[in-house]
């Protein structure tokens, strides 16, 4: 089969398409046979960069330069795809930031910053891209969370809160436009390395002990978000809609594995 996952000929759409994630979905979606995908992101530099991974994998590609907590400038993004690619049939809501900081001393303007791009955006984005998948009866979004969606992730101001509200925007896709042919789904990675995490991997140790944390013993890549997401925009996902995927390595499920239990460690015979 040559188009086993059956997203030939589709038009994808991928914000925060300049970043680690983001390159590596538009890469993916183009190496199975998408024929085109938009790159959506702040830094048109590095929009331009994914654009070309996407070329040279035989897609079509275009990098556009969007805020996306703007619903404005999601507007003029959503025109310039169609005029230029079409109709889009994917969209993979990725834009995200993460900021330091603790809830004791969190300003409104910090919080709604944050929210205003984790999770505002996508609404705008999921708006501006669904409807024309709305009015065809057909498509797929997926949202990237995080594992800190249901996990509370201290100390990073809002972050853990606007992932637990990706979760429910997207299961509230899901029922809404469910009856109209549409899709929709969350990947959450943990412990990835990419260009915004980086600072937490250069310092040393942290590589190491993260990686312990994780029944797999190893940090995730881009790459391993993106065939998550890859798998969820296509055919073989068709009945699947209002679900998680949680690409972790398997830490999500160690909590009793690090407590101290003498007579329980690996290679006890008790």
């Amino acid at each position: 089969m040559t188009d086993w996952l059956g997203l030939g000929g589709k038009i994808c759409v991928v914000t925060g398409g300049g970043g680690g994630i983001g390159r590596a979905t538009g890469a993916g979606l183009a190496e199975v046979g998408a024929a085109a995908v938009a790159l959506l992101d702040n830094n048109l530099a590095n929009a331009e960069a994914s654009a070309e991974q996407v070329r040279a994998k035989g897609a079509k590609a275009i990098a556009i330069q969007c805020d996306i907590s703007s619903e404005a400038s999601v507007k003029e993004a959503a025109a310039k795809v169609a005029a230029e690619l079409g109709p889009v049939d994917v969209l993979v809501n990725n834009a995200g930031i993460l900021r330091a900081g603790p809830l004791a001393t969190l300003s409104e303007t910090e919080w709604h910053g944050l929210m205003n791009v984790n999770l505002t955006g996508y609404l705008l984005c999921s708006q501006a891209f669904g409807a024309g998948m709305l009015e065809r009866g057909r498509g797929a979004l997926i949202h990237i969370a995080s594992i800190a969606a249901t996990n509370p992730q201290p100390w990073s101001g809002a972050y853990s809160v606007s992932k637990a509200g990706v979760h429910m925007l997207s299961r509230q896709i899901a029922v809404e436009w469910g009856p109209h042919g549409i899709r929709s789904n969350v990947v959450s990675p943990a412990m990835i390395r990419t260009p915004m995490s980086e600072a937490f991997y250069v310092t040393p140790g942290v590589t190491e002990a993260r990686s312990a944390m994780a029944p797999l013993r190893a940090i995730s890549a881009p790459v391993d978000i993106a065939n998550a997401v890859v798998f969820l925009a296509s055919a073989r996902a068709s009945y699947i809609t209002g679900q998680e995927i949680l690409v972790d390595g398997g830490v999500s499920h160690s909590l009793m594995g690090m407590m101290p239990r003498p007579g329980f460690e690996a290679g006890s015979n008790r």
